[in-house]
């Protein structure tokens, strides 16, 4: 890239120079080269004439982007860009920066914020922008907080328990308060910025209204975000009827309202950089926490955690390009959790106007989901205005009557955890041909969910689907396949489909709702498992034994995130392993195996990845036994006394 492309893309009227060829030098800026050396404490810089540099200030402080232009920059160009910087907060106290080294053969560039190091890199500016992106780089009020984020909303769920507010409707109304707040901050502090004066002016500004007329602004701004939607009357009157005109939310005084608003706001809200990616991935972390206060309540809740979600979203390799569809949506963390890595992968590569142009069309025509149930369906409708997608593809209604819109949507994943005890009705005779009338009659579904799959199976050979991935929750006993109704459904699933892996997943996942221990099974659709004989696998299949994902059952916390000494994530450090074994079929004693299945055998790592007796202690045979146990028990063959 030329210099002139430079300083069009950053902008002309940025651009500052006080020599010839349009550079800038430090020494003419201090004066004279003894002075610059003077206030580099002595020391006489090497370099001093800088290629390009734009600057700006506003009422956010002062900002500054440095360009150092070479044919083919190196490692060891970066040295002379760490000079510039030294000598721009020499002469420039208090201002940003931003620096870049920018080759002139092509467009490859390196950024760095702040300092010339490791730590300060953005290695994923990969692409020149304007000085508006440069300038949203920093936040100082606003910043990705995980820790405090999750610290604050265990005390955010024990003020709600002190308002007397439901344990099943926290989640929502913390997600419409977010919304408000959200609102709030755009429309009356300048810039988005979160500070205590921005608290005390929102204070005030609440504090003028009767609990009535917060709720009803409440119910403007998510009319508002609903514009257009899909089904917003519908969404509107589920959000009105379970939060807004819930008896004890109703409730509420003004005092009690300001003191939830301004929590949000200063203990959540300013905490999370919404634009980022990483911002993204702590609000649905903040919003699935609080699943987990509604799982307390009903022990058959079994909502997805988000590191499991993560984990799903990174096997099928999403990419923004990728149209994703979750059949059995509820709270929506799939549909969630997908969209915040096509929104990074759209990041990478493109400027932020393209981004923009990328970010409308993954919300529009990317994301698509169905939920028959309606509070998981006011919570996923929540959940996803969080995530600024007002207009998602979220259909209500069962999934079994949705087959026109699953066509039209023609994914290229399918991520979904679907019910593993749906009542027989409830599936269409289609599919029951077979059953016994004792199965017809029962109270659950006697393929422990697999009929979801096998729905999506027959829609996607008579549509001709090619290479879609599914990754889908399914209850260990669906893996194990003992009984006739379980071996048939493997039998048919594995004509049309390859079972490509399958994760043996830690016990009591979904803590402290459901019990039942769970696998993840990754197919690729249409594509037969089986040679052309029909008998013989085309493929070994992965088993992966994931059962140590790093987090911890806490008391009135569910399970929890680890972290090392130095402060990092045990999970992430777990997670990139799990994947790694995965991508490069790794055969691993006690953690994978490769094994070619069909129907009749087990699809678990259980059953055929060798252990590793040297790690095996007292604690892990104890907690073998304690699992069996546990599962005896959910499949009703032992009872609890």
């Amino acid at each position: 890239m030329n210099r002139q492309k430079i300083v069009e893309t950053i902008g002309t009227e940025y651009h500052r120079a006080n020599i010839e060829e349009d550079e800038w030098s430090y020494a003419k800026d201090a004066g004279s080269l003894a002075s610059l050396t003077e206030k580099l404490g002595g020391v006489k810089p090497a370099h001093y004439k800088l290629d390009r540099r734009f600057t700006d200030v506003d009422d956010t402080g002062s900002y500054a982007v440095l360009v150092e232009t070479k044919q083919s920059f190196t490692d060891a160009d970066a040295s002379q860009l760490a000079t510039y910087v030294e000598e721009e907060y020499a002469l420039h106290r208090g201002t940003k920066v931003i620096a870049i080294l920018a080759n002139t053969t092509d467009d490859r560039i390196r950024v760095w914020k702040s300092e010339i190091n490791e730590e300060h890199l953005l290695p994923d500016e990969t692409v020149l922008d304007c000085m508006a992106h440069y300038k949203r780089l920093f936040s100082v009020d606003q910043q990705n907080d995980r820790e405090s984020v999750m610290r604050n909303t265990f005390l955010l769920n024990e003020l709600l328990h002190r308002k007397d507010i439901d344990e099943r409707n926290r989640s929502q109304f913390v997600g419409t308060c977010l919304l408000y707040v959200k609102d709030e901050v755009t429309k009356y502090c300048h810039g988005g910025r979160v500070t205590s004066e921005t608290c005390n002016r929102l204070n005030a500004r609440w504090k003028q209204f009767s609990p009535k007329q917060i709720r009803e602004g409440i119910s403007e701004v998510l009319e508002s975000l609903l514009d257009g939607s899909k089904n917003k009357e519908k969404k509107v009157k589920l959000l009105n009827r379970d939060v807004l005109g819930d008896q004890k939310v109703r409730a509420l005084s003004t005092d009690e309202w300001v003191d939830v608003l301004s929590f949000i706001l200063m203990k959540i809200y300013r905490f999370i950089d919404s634009d980022s990616s990483e911002g993204q991935d702590i609000l649905n972390l903040f919003f699935i926490t609080f699943n987990k206060y509604v799982g307390k309540a009903d022990k058959n809740q079994a909502f997805t955690p988000d590191h499991i979600t993560n984990f799903m979203v990174r096997l099928t390799d999403i990419t923004f390009k990728d149209i994703v569809l979750d059949e059995c949506c509820g709270s929506g963390s799939f549909l969630v959790q997908a969209m915040v890595h096509e929104l990074a992968d759209a990041r990478r590569g493109h400027t932020d106007a393209e981004f923009q142009q990328l970010a409308e069309e993954i919300k529009q025509h990317h994301i698509f989901g169905i939920e028959s149930e309606e509070k998981a369906y006011g919570l996923s409708t929540t959940n996803m205005l969080i995530h600024s997608d007002g207009n998602s593809n979220v259909e209500f209604g069962s999934c079994f009557d949705k087959r026109a819109f699953i066509k039209a949507a023609r994914p290229t994943v399918i991520l979904m955890n679907p019910p593993y005890n749906a009542k027989p009705k409830t599936i269409p005779d289609f599919y029951k041909k077979d059953w016994t009338k004792k199965e017809k009659d029962g109270k659950s579904d006697p393929t422990k969910g697999m009929v979801f799959v096998k729905y999506l199976s027959d829609i996607a050979k008579s549509e001709d689907w090619d290479g879609v991935r599914l990754a889908v929750l399914l209850p260990m006993a669906a893996a194990i396949g003992t009984g006739t109704r379980l071996a048939q459904m493997k039998a048919d699933l594995l004509e049309n489909n390859t079972l490509e892996a399958v994760f043996s997943l830690p016990a009591e996942i979904f803590y402290p709702g459901a019990s039942v221990q769970v696998c993840c099974m990754l197919f690729t659709l249409n594509r037969s498992h089986f040679e052309i004989d029909g008998r013989t696998p085309r493929k070994k299949t992965f088993f992966g034994y994931y059962k140590d994902d790093g987090f911890i059952k806490k008391k009135n916390l569910g399970r929890v995130e680890q972290f090392d000494e130095d402060g990092h994530s045990i999970w992430k450090a777990i997670e990139k392993r799990w994947i790694d074994l995965f991508r490069n079929k790794t055969v691993e004693a006690g953690y994978s195996a490769m094994q070619a299945v069909c129907s009749t055998d087990e699809w678990l790592a259980e059953a055929y990845m060798e252990t590793d007796y040297s790690k095996l202690t007292d604690a892990d045979f104890q907690r073998t036994i304690n699992n069996y146990l546990a599962y005896l028990v959910t499949e009703g063959n032992v009872y609890e006394d």
